[in-house]
């Protein structure tokens, strides 16, 4: 049958018991995913294999950060080490696997019982949870709890503004606000649950890659009488082996202590290591740096890697080399341009002939920061094709002369200015701004560099459609990493006329091409995962051509890992350290 065959094409699944078993070699020592102590680890090992494997429990695991959450409110997320932190905390109905590098894209359960059953069409889906799970206060957590959860980070009349609106975009569902309404669990019928640990999903569509976007943050369980709306982030209710000690203090701190409600024999996703895990925010990143390297420090929360100033320190040092690893992440460094500040096409394609890319290669690190990016889709998604390259110059420095001729086309020979907003705390984000600024200006276009606190830099800055453009934003630096390995995953919605909002936008750029949108939903109903990645390549081309975003590296980034870490590895599913996985050894 057509179902059947899909699901053995297109999901990656891995079953509850195989999962367990990863987390559990690698976190007893000597598994098949490496395992090795931190004193025989070496150069770019934590990239494939689990570094210093210890199940040893106890102390504090403390991290920095220089910017803050977007928001500590599972429902209401979109930065990737928020995605990661929250699940010390927030459990969800599915997760990637725990294991290091690409294995880490494949799916596992978390809360639920089992993978989801979809129709033959793939139009509903139904899925169960576990039974016994219990919050923080020891309630128990029900499948209503998780569609409420759902309800109210997609249908919300604005008040949480920062999450994915994959559910909204899906479900057989019409338009309403959990707040303004008697009884939202009755009004949300897109998501049905039969009895207390079953959910069944309409959806508007077929949607066979509809599984992935269950294992999101907003899938965590929220009680409807717990919700306190923009409010909630300040104490969430915890469905996870930590809750939060006192308040969460934006700009300042959040502790989590042990929740002993969490039942571990449930949970296949964390070891729940330490006994308290720490953040500080607002830490200048020259500090959290030399502070991981003293040992002050465990984590950078951020997930992004040292600064170029400790960058260039550690890979010079003999001695830090065995503490260093270097992965591709998986994400994409980019510019955004915006198309309702920079409205004529061959304007935009003269920022993308300006540009010097060896510069902004330079400015994110050379080598060792990534490899120039020609195209949108990083090479490890299905699809991708990094020979494309639409805007190509002599080394790379930019092809002035093309780059004239289209100012020229659209009437603005002598050039034209405009503010290239970036977020605050962000060295290399800093750095790729000041690059395009210097390039620009060789064709006569003058650029403000302009930075913003990275929490608010979506819902309220290059995010706003207002303030974006009542400030003539016209370009902004940004990057991304798939919300799963597809080409949907990766690219929907920075570029999908429909994910473009009014607030909280990620489609910053605004593309809101007909061509491209219409190729977004053929993909959706295509069943054949070749077939889609042959449209994921069409969008990749259609986008370069509209010249709405100005790729800049497919980003590696380093990080120091500490001898006191223990079973760190990298996952290819967050690009960054697998958060859960981590304990710390100060013997």
């Amino acid at each position: 049958m057509r179902g059947s065959s899909l699901r053995k094409r297109t999901l990656g699944f891995v079953a509850l018991g195989a999962a367990a078993s990863i987390l559990l070699s690698a976190c007893g020592g000597g598994g098949s995913n490496g395992g090795d102590s931190a004193s025989d680890a070496a150069f770019d090992q934590g990239s494939t294999e689990v570094v210093n494997a210890s199940d040893q429990t106890g102390g504090t695991l403390r991290y920095a950060i220089s910017s803050d959450f977007d928001s500590t409110d599972p429902g209401d997320t979109y930065y990737g080490f928020s995605w990661n932190f929250t699940r010390y905390y927030a459990r969800t109905l599915l997760a990637f696997t725990p294991a290091p590098a690409q294995e880490s894209t494949e799916l596992t359960t978390d809360m639920a019982a089992g993978m989801p059953e979809p129709n033959e069409d793939f139009t509903e889906w139904t899925i169960k949870i576990q039974e016994g799970l219990k919050y923080e206060d020891g309630s128990e957590i029900t499948a209503q709890d998780i569609k409420y959860a759902i309800a109210r980070s997609n249908y919300n009349g604005g008040e949480l503004p920062n999450g994915p609106r994959y559910f909204e975009a899906h479900l057989d569902q019409e338009p309403f606000n959990v707040y303004e309404v008697d009884d939202p669990l009755e009004t949300f019928t897109a998501v049905e649950t039969p009895d207390d640990y079953t959910l069944v999903f309409h959806l508007k569509d077929p949607f066979s890659e509809f599984p992935y976007v269950l294992t999101q943050p907003q899938t965590a369980p929220v009680p409807v009488e717990a919700d306190r709306g923009a409010l909630y982030k300040e104490k969430v209710l915890s469905s996870g082996p930590y809750k939060f000690e006192g308040n969460y203090e934006p700009g300042v701190q959040l502790n989590l202590v042990r929740n002993e409600h969490w039942d571990a024999e449930t949970d296949p996703i964390r070891p729940a290591l330490p006994d308290e895990v720490t953040v500080q925010i607002g830490i200048d990143q020259d500090e959290i740096d030399q502070r991981l390297v003293n040992g002050d420090l465990d984590v950078d929360l951020s997930g992004v890697g040292v600064g170029p100033a400790m960058k260039s320190s550690l890979l010079t040092d003999e001695d830090a080399q065995a503490n260093l690893d270097n992965p591709y992440s998986g994400a994409l460094r980019y510019v955004n341009i915006h198309t309702p500040v920079i409205e004529d096409v061959a304007c935009r394609q003269a920022i993308m002939y300006a540009a010097d890319r060896d510069s902004l290669h330079r400015a994110w690190g050379g080598e060792t920061g990534g490899d120039i990016a020609t195209n949108l889709l990083p090479p490890t998604i299905q699809g991708s094709n990094p020979e494309s390259d639409l805007y190509p110059s002599d080394d790379d420095k930019g092809d002035l002369a093309a780059a004239e001729a289209k100012l020229e086309e659209c009437g603005e020979a002598e050039g034209f200015s405009t503010t290239i907003a970036v977020r605050d705390g962000r060295p290399n984000d800093i750095a790729t701004a000041e690059s395009l600024q210097e390039s620009l200006k060789r064709v006569g276009i003058e650029v403000d560099i302009q930075t913003f606190p990275a929490e608010d830099f979506f819902a309220q800055y290059a995010g706003s459609q207002d303030y974006v453009r009542e400030n003539n934003i016209g370009l902004s630096v940004s990057g991304w990493i798939p919300d799963w390995a597809t080409g949907y995953g990766f690219a929907s919605k920075i570029t999908d006329g429909d994910a473009i909002q009014a607030t909280g936008n990620y489609n910053t750029s605004e593309l809101d091409d007909p061509e491209i949108n219409a190729l977004w939903d053929e993909a959706l109903a295509t069943e054949d995962p070749d077939e889609r990645a042959s449209i994921y390549e069409q969008i990749d081309t259609l986008v370069m051509e509209q010249a709405a975003i100005l790729p800049v590296v497919f980003d590696r980034a380093l990080f120091y890992r500490s001898d006191e870490l223990t079973n760190v590895y990298y996952t290819s599913s967050y690009a960054m350290y697998d958060f859960m996985a981590l304990g710390v050894d100060r013997g």
